[in-house]
């Protein structure tokens, strides 16, 4: 089977998963699981009008960035749909036409799950690395953990590991302050 036609075909499987999946295609192989449990979507909920508030809207920050929940990136061959990502809008002016993205965020955060969390840190954050996504945050919210990560030549470093009550002020958003204890349901 020729690469144009296996990548058609991991296509339509991905664009005909059940409705109570999502699904990335990395490295040529299709992902799916179904929708987030609860208690993950509270939390990215919580992170994105927490971090959106002043970064996306520019209420109590500086502005500047466009903050979505689990947008469709289509890099590079890959299909990914992290958490949430942000862009600095000095990057990307207006939000694309499609209903996905070409553009590599400058910072993404995964919300750990246990069906998640292996794939999330062995398989999403090298392809993030590789794309050149800035900042990367990974999230716990059953042990409530906040790990933060920067790329630095090519590689990520761990600017910060924080937990349960800790103060959040961590890059890009280190602007505002918040406590982690208000993503925990």
């Amino acid at each position: 089977m020729s690469q144009s036609v296996l990548k058609d075909t991991l296509y339509d499987d991905f664009m005909n998963l059940p409705e109570h999946h999502t699904g990335e295609i990395i490295h040529n192989v299709l992902y799916s699981q179904p929708r987030p449990a609860p208690k993950h979507a509270y939390t990215y909920s919580v992170l994105g009008y927490t971090v959106g508030g002043p970064f996306h809207g520019g209420i109590g920050g500086p502005g500047g960035w466009w903050i979505l929940d689990e947008p469709e990136l289509h890099i590079e061959g890959h299909i990914l749909v992290p958490d949430l990502a942000g862009w600095k809008r000095e990057r990307m002016p207006e939000l694309p036409e499609t209903a996905w993205f070409e553009c590599v965020p400058d910072w993404i955060c995964e919300i750990l799950s246990p069906s998640t969390a292996r794939k999330d840190r062995m398989v999403k954050m090298p392809v993030y690395a590789t794309l050149g996504v800035k900042y990367l945050w990974l999230i716990d919210p059953i042990i409530k953990t906040l790990e933060v990560y920067q790329l630095e030549n090519q590689r990520w470093s761990l600017m910060a590991s924080l937990s349960e009550e800790d103060k959040v002020s961590a890059v890009p958003f280190d602007a505002i302050e918040f406590c982690l204890d208000s993503l925990w349901a």
